[in-house]
């Protein structure tokens, strides 16, 4: 398979040396100094584009690419409050866009987790419960686009909670968001319940990009070939 990429920080070159490493060729490499290059007959010829790159560039980055006629995995967050209008561009103009806020399959099996809890736990509403997200310094969006994915699992499965709030919940029905930013940290998110006798809390810990240099790899293979707005339950059959 031909990939493009859009995006050439720390994930970029993880996700070009595992792509060559499944035999993949890597036949473009956008960055900021160079996009221009959305025009070049190398991009042109790529069968998926990989971007990963900040909220304020990536809607037009995914836009340049469908205007090439490129299919996009993207795995950039803090963006998709726009998500609803492009899946109707997607839709009307037969694009292909794999979007997922973690191509970890750690993460998205903690997700699965996250949404069946919450379903149990809906039967107890002496439990509060909220999330605490953890990153590296250089993490632009907060809270990560994750946690607002696991807050989105909860709120579609506990009656008592309508809305997530970053840091700190001012009304029973909210749901708390806690950021952290620190240090060199990849990501790790916990949910909390917690009751007056006692708490439960889940955890995951990502311990480097490569998972999800992996996930994104192949989250293109899988997208290679497909048309409309796919996710990682279309890929990993979580629906």
């Amino acid at each position: 398979m031909k990939i493009a990429l859009i995006g050439y920080g720390k994930m970029g070159k993880t996700i070009e040396r595992i792509a060559r490493e499944r035999g993949h060729e890597i036949v473009s490499i956008i960055d900021l100094d160079n996009t221009e290059d959305f025009k070049s007959d190398a991009f042109k010829s790529a069968d998926i584009a990989i971007e990963f790159t900040t909220p304020h560039v990536a809607l037009s980055n995914i836009r340049n690419a469908f205007a090439a006629g490129v299919s996009v995995v993207c795995g950039t967050t803090g963006w998709t409050s726009v998500l609803p209008e492009l899946q109707k561009e997607i839709i009307a103009n037969g694009n292909t866009l794999f979007w997922s806020s973690n191509f970890s399959l750690g993460v998205n099996i903690f997700m699965a987790v996250n949404r069946y809890l919450a379903r149990i736990m809906n039967q107890f509403p002496n439990y509060n419960v909220e999330i605490t997200e953890i990153h590296h310094t250089q993490k632009l969006d907060a809270p990560s686009g994750t946690a607002i994915t696991l807050a989105e699992g909860i709120l579609e499965n506990i009656d008592r909670k309508t809305t997530w709030v970053k840091e700190t919940q001012l009304a029973d029905d909210d749901l708390a968001i806690k950021s952290i930013r620190e240090g060199q940290v990849p990501g790790i998110h916990t949910i909390r319940y917690e009751s007056e006798v006692d708490s439960i809390e889940i955890t995951h810990d990502t311990k480097s990009r490569e998972g999800l240099a992996l996930g994104a790899v192949l989250a293109a293979e899988f997208t290679n070939g497909k048309k409309g707005f796919l996710g990682m339950n279309d890929m990993l059959n979580f629906n």
